[in-house]
């Protein structure tokens, strides 16, 4: 079966659409995060955005594969998530629930497809899409969770902080309102990774 008439030439037609709205939905995030200081949230924001630009970049890179002419117009019947609204902290539960989606039904669906119909480089790209949508949901949770019940700049033990504009780490359960050395405010502040 050629790529061009096969159910899964559709769901990589889809999953570009997704991936691109995705990616849209998550600049209105970041903008929100950046607008209330968020500067830490933004940064993680940031890098997801990355991320869903190369889930399209390489489903796209399948679909040109489909013919060596230019394709015009790829008629696609999809439903699409339009949720979100302008409530900063639901849109991460919006966001949460959207990747489980992607990672529990949409994108395993498609690698089924793609597998029966003979692709299996492209089932396997399902395949993949669907562990890291996965790890978008836990971030997404896992920030709503922090924001909701203010555990965010709070922790049960000792952590180190670090301010993302100037560097200054310290250990403590609670991160400073504004840091000590720059004077950058709290969201600013990320507990720093420890590094190997």
């Amino acid at each position: 079966m050629k790529l061009i008439d096969s159910k899964t030439y559709k769901n990589l037609a889809k999953a570009y659409a997704g991936e691109c709205q995705a990616r849209t939905r998550y600049r209105f995030l970041h903008y929100a995060a950046t607008q209330q200081g968020y500067k830490a949230i933004a940064n993680i924001i940031k890098e997801i955005i990355l991320q869903e630009f190369h889930h399209a970049r390489m489903l796209y890179t399948f679909i040109q594969t489909a013919s060596d002419e230019p394709i015009a117009n790829i008629n696609i019947s999809s439903g699409y998530p339009f949720r979100q609204k302008w409530d900063f902290l639901e849109n991460f539960k919006f966001s949460a629930q959207d990747e489980n989606l992607e990672a529990t039904k949409i994108y395993p669906e498609y690698a089924k497809i793609a597998q029966e119909e003979g692709f299996k480089d492209i089932a396997g790209l399902f395949n993949n899409l669907a562990q890291v949508e996965s790890c978008h949901q836990s971030i997404f949770e896992q920030i709503y969770a922090q924001l909701s019940d203010g555990s965010l700049y709070k922790k049960p033990n000792k952590v180190k902080w670090k301010c993302l504009d100037c560097g200054y780490e310290a250990e403590s359960k609670q991160a400073w309102k504004q840091c000590p050395l720059c004077q950058a405010e709290q969201g600013a502040v990320a507990i720093k990774i420890q590094q190997d």
